[in-house]
């Protein structure tokens, strides 16, 4: 046999365990895929596992110690573990998550600008704007979301939020009302859209100028009541 026909030979019998180390490898690289995957989703589910948990645990720590987190996280690892779940359920950074949810009245509550940001990144509407209409500085100023949904194709219009309807349900008792009444009504316009038409999103919790304003509502209710008027 010459020395060509050997080498010819040996790569013939090579081929089959080549082969087969190709598919192994193939496979390790498709199980690496997977628990990568499942890593992923553990973080997003943190309860679901010891090891995610612990890591959570640990991160929530390093961020409660830094000084470049809100103040209000700031030596509190429990709050910045909440934010974090928050964060993974969203796909989204804990530093948003941080810099975006306060609590009010000991409630966690979103600020209320990320409304807006949510409908816009939701990935479900195009064309997302606030549309103003009636006179400025009268009961019948209002705001409503107006989007197009990407699945159909369909115009959406949100629930119109007038300033007639704000001091019907006190919300005027909020000083912001009265000082900044143009954001006012579109926050609430973005937060009524996001409730009807994207609820998911926001976690089943409030924004910060609901909380307050139903507050104040109720407070002065109460002292009405009082009063015997």
């Amino acid at each position: 046999m010459t020395e060509e026909t050997k080498t010819t030979a040996e790569t013939a019998q090579d081929a089959p365990v080549a082969a087969e180390n190709g598919l192994h490898a193939t496979e390790q690289s498709a199980e690496t895929q997977v628990a990568v995957k499942q890593d992923v989703v553990a973080v997003g589910n943190v309860w679901a596992d010891r090891d995610a948990f612990n890591q959570t645990l640990k991160m929530a720590n390093m961020l409660s110690q830094s000084s470049l987190v809100p103040q209000a996280y700031q030596g509190k690892p429990q709050d910045c573990f909440i934010a974090i779940e928050l964060a993974g359920r969203l796909r989204t950074s804990p530093i948003f998550v941080m810099q975006n949810l306060y609590v009010v009245k000991g409630k966690p509550s979103w600020a209320g600008q990320e409304c807006m940001a949510f409908i816009q990144g939701c990935g479900r509407f195009t064309n997302v704007r606030l549309i103003y209409i009636g006179k400025p500085g009268t009961d019948e100023r209002g705001c409503f979301v107006s989007a197009t949904r990407l699945c159909d194709g369909a115009a959406i219009d949100g629930t119109v939020v007038s300033m007639a309807m704000a001091k019907a349900e006190g919300w005027t008792r909020n000083a912001k009302w009265r000082s900044m009444p143009e954001l006012m009504l579109g926050y609430r316009a973005a937060s009524f859209f996001a409730r009807l038409h994207c609820p998911d999103v926001l976690m089943g919790l409030q924004t910060e100028d609901e909380i307050v304003d139903v507050s104040s509502s109720k407070v002065s209710d109460l002292t009405d009541v009082l009063k015997g008027e």
